[in-house]
């Protein structure tokens, strides 16, 4: 299964965001992209293009999700063919990942970390086991950590591994003493990251 396996701190200072927990200390030390003094002629910072601000949202989006180039645009191009906004659309598509929805309900303490939960199939989807982190979470599903799973390290400690968040989006119902995670309802906008530009992503598909 194809995956993107550089740096996540130097992708997230290519981006001057934070992709992953971890790469909130690196951004404080250094925001410039790596490589780079991040200014331009005269030691002032250089304008970005209209072209350069939505081809760095796509990619800090794409990056956050952890899709490869084909896997995103593939979704994009499935989100313009839904009804309703497009870059919104796309979010909620996003959001109803199966990897996502792990990280979402506090089993792994990010989205790469709960996507190798997913590929190495310690969760059941409705009573099947699965491992395929793509697969988009309805209303009803429910997830489950295996029975055998629930007897490794990491979940024994999964509150110290992972600690609950602060808050659950309201499409998902966790149960952490049972370790399941039922699906009520369909992710809205609000779900997803406030500080993504959506918007900027469907104008770089559009061009």
């Amino acid at each position: 299964m194809a995956r993107d396996t550089r740096s996540i701190v130097k992708m997230s200072r290519r981006e001057g965001y934070a992709l992953h927990p971890k790469a909130h200390k690196a951004l404080v030390k250094r925001t410039s992209p790596p490589g780079q003094q991040g200014s331009g002629r005269g030691g002032r910072p250089a304008k970005a293009s209209q072209y350069s601000l939505q081809l760095r949202e796509k990619q800090k989006v794409k990056r956050l999700y952890g899709l490869l180039e084909r896997q995103f645009s593939n979704l994009m191009k499935e989100a313009t063919r839904k009804q309703g906004q497009s870059g919104e659309v796309l979010l909620q598509l996003l959001e109803q990942r199966m990897d996502n929805a792990v990280y979402r309900a506090g089993f792994a303490p990010s989205r790469r970390a709960a996507r190798q939960l997913v590929t190495h199939g310690h969760f059941m989807l409705n009573g099947r086991r699965v491992d395929i982190p793509s697969i988009r979470l309805r209303a009803g599903d429910e997830l489950t950590v295996r029975d055998h799973s629930k007897q490794t390290e990491y979940f024994k400690k999964i509150d110290d591994v992972s600690p609950a968040p602060s808050s659950t989006p309201g499409w998902l119902k966790v149960d952490r003493k049972k370790t399941t995670v039922v699906v009520t309802g369909a992710p809205a906008r609000n779900d997803a990251e406030p500080d993504i530009n959506e918007q900027l992503i469907v104008e770089y598909y559009s061009r």
